[in-house]
């Protein structure tokens, strides 16, 4: 059953207040970026993407893939390509069922901020609000002593964390599968056994927090712990929630957290051998619904939550976002002047802000020439290559899905540029 948002909707201050003091002035070359308003895209030129893919299966860099490129609400380019299991030769279907990893985190994302619409949720909220073992948490600060052997301080929060820094990833949650230091050996295998999201959410209360509350765009279990902030707000699974007001009223049937159907389980992509190390994906069915990256998906799931997105929070006559919540979820919340830092790790790249769940395109960035796309285009992507943008500027997305770790990078921009200079200018 879809729940539709009244027509007041509760949007709290603090949402508001953000969408004002995110925005900053724009650069004089970001207003050029992109293609021209109602550019044309060229049908012909897409092809380039066969040429492109096709080379990659053939020369056994990838199984398969399948590219959607949807403008004004059609799709303009929908191909399938190469094979969903190499070991048995069975083709790439359009029914395939992909594991979505990250991507994962823009749902679980637009599942709270839906909660915000209710008023079931408000962003100041902290956290401890909905899991109470947040409210000692410390931060975690390597001192050397001796002969220059570090050793970890715990020292207080400056303020307590709160449901937008999970969604910004400035909650300092981190992962322990990239970087070093003694708070990232704290995080490692924390994700790894049997347990529901409450038991996770307790694996991570105990643990440090790697820097203090929005001072640093810090990719982690946020998202993870933003799945048992909607439980407890709810009183529902995360996957019953979104089930029931998400997936099932915009069609997403084959969106889920683990495959038990066995003509589903069939459906799966396999990756290359080479790429067969991911350590939990949703045919090892267990109790752990992760919001930040335990989803599987289809490419016509995705071509219904694309186009709710494209819309600003809306299809088929059932509202999901407010406009007010949609604009804050697509707005920059840690460019200049939010005392957000960026490392090495800043995933979303350069030219790119985040919102809550989403990269933003705010600024052509620092390349030269700057990489292809259009002021304001959302995006995110997976650790297995899928990868999807949502391009208002243009009315369109698109969406790639692969099972595809080792290339997914490269293979990523490659079909970015394709797509960008397929507009006639």
């Amino acid at each position: 059953m879809s729940l539709r948002v009244p027509a007041l909707f509760r949007v709290s201050a603090v949402l508001i207040a953000g969408i004002a003091t995110a925005a900053v002035a724009l650069p004089a070359a970001a207003v050029a970026l992109g293609p021209p308003p109602g550019a044309e895209l060229s049908v012909e030129k897409l092809r380039r993407i066969d040429d492109f893919l096709n080379g990659e299966i053939d020369s056994g860099k990838i199984p398969g893939a399948i590219v959607l490129i949807q403008r004004r609400g059609q799709p303009v380019y929908f191909k399938s390509f190469g094979k969903r299991d190499v070991d048995t030769g069975v083709p790439m279907t359009m029914d395939t069922i992909f594991p979505i990893h990250s991507v994962t985190k823009t749902i679980t994302s637009v599942a709270v901020m839906m909660l915000v619409d209710r008023g079931k949720i408000a962003l100041a909220d902290p956290v401890s609000k909905y899991i109470p073992s947040f409210a000692a948490m410390k931060v975690g600060v390597e001192r050397e002593v001796g002969a220059g052997k570090p050793v970890l301080e715990l020292v207080p929060l400056r303020r307590p964390v709160t449901i937008e820094d999970l969604l910004l990833h400035t909650s300092g949650i981190t992962y322990g599968f990239y970087g070093d230091g003694l708070v990232k050996s704290a995080y490692e295998g924390i994700y790894l056994g049997d347990f529901d999201n409450a038991e996770f959410a307790e694996r991570i209360a105990k643990v440090p927090l790697a820097e203090q509350p929005r001072t640093l765009w810090d990719y982690g279990h946020s998202t993870d712990v933003l799945g048992r902030v909607i439980e407890v707000a709810s009183g529902q699974s995360l996957y019953q929630f979104e089930k029931m007001h998400l997936l099932d009223p915009l069609g997403m049937t084959s969106t889920k957290f683990f495959l038990t159907d066995p003509a589903e389980r069939a459906r799966y992509a396999k990756p290359l051998p080479k790429d067969r190390h991911v350590e939990r994906n949703s045919l090892d069915v267990t109790r752990w619904e992760s919001g930040g990256g335990g989803m599987v998906s289809t490419i016509t799931d995705f071509a219904r939550y694309g186009q709710m997105l494209l819309n600003g929070g809306t299809l088929d006559g059932t509202t999901y976002l407010s406009p007010a919540t949609f604009a804050a979820m697509t707005t920059d919340h840690i460019g200049p002047g939010s005392g957000v830092a960026r490392n090495y790790f800043y995933y979303p790249g350069d030219g790119f802000g985040f919102g809550y769940g989403f990269g933003i395109r705010t600024d052509p960035g620092n390349a030269v020439p700057p990489p292809p796309g259009s002021l304001g285009e959302i995006k995110w992507d997976g650790a297995t290559g899928v990868y999807f943008v949502v391009d208002r500027a243009q009315d369109m997305f698109f969406v790639l899905m692969e099972n595809t770790p080792s290339e997914r990078v490269r293979i990523q921009a490659r079909l970015k540029k394709i797509i960008y200079d397929a507009f006639l200018r």
